[in-house]
This record gives C-alpha cells, structure tokens and sequence, in this order.
C-alpha cells in the first residue's frame, strides 16, 4: 500500500516542479509527472529487495528525492535539445544546407 502513496506524492512533486521551473510549452504535461511515478516506484521496489523496510523514514526521502532529481534533470535537458530539433527541422523542411 505505501508504494502507491510513494507514487502517488512523487508524480506531485514532479507536477509541482513543471509549474515552477521555466520552458514547460517545450514537453508535455505528463511527461514530469510520468517519470516522477516511475521513478519513485522502481527506486522503492529497489530499497525493499535490499532489505529496506517500508516504514523507515529513509527509503521514503530517498524514493522521494529521486524522483525529484530525475524531473528535474529532465526539464532542465528538454529545452535545449527540442529547440536543436526545431531549428534543424524547419531547416531541412526549408530545404537550407548547413
């Protein structure tokens, strides 16, 4: 039951840092919240099988915390790289030679 809580509040946090970082018209609404809950999950699954119990405040900070820094990673990479992918698009749709 707590993996689903643990998801739950990761996908929020990762829904939390798409409205408070900058360039969020460049990806998706989802996207962050989607790698916050998966991330989360298979770092918790992870814990639990190295012997982590559910109930210790650790696992929930680390899960918590990766999921964090997976969103954030995430937002901060998109912009620069989708508008590469733009301008070299438009270039070829523009038939313009680099």
């Amino acid at each position: 039951m707590e993996l689903l809580y643990v998801t739950v509040i990761g996908a929020g946090l990762a829904l939390i840092l798409r409205y408070v970082l900058p360039k969020r018209e460049t990806y998706g609404a989802a996207l962050l919240p989607a790698i916050g809950a998966a991330v989360t999950s298979i770092v918790w699954v992870a814990l639990v099988w190295a012997g982590w119990t559910f109930d210790g405040g650790w696992i929930w900070v680390a899960s918590l915390g990766a999921a964090v820094i997976a969103a954030l990673v995430t937002a901060l990479l998109i912009p620069g790289r989708r508008a590469q992918s733009d301008i070299a698009l438009f270039d070829n749709l523009a038939g313009i030679k680099a």
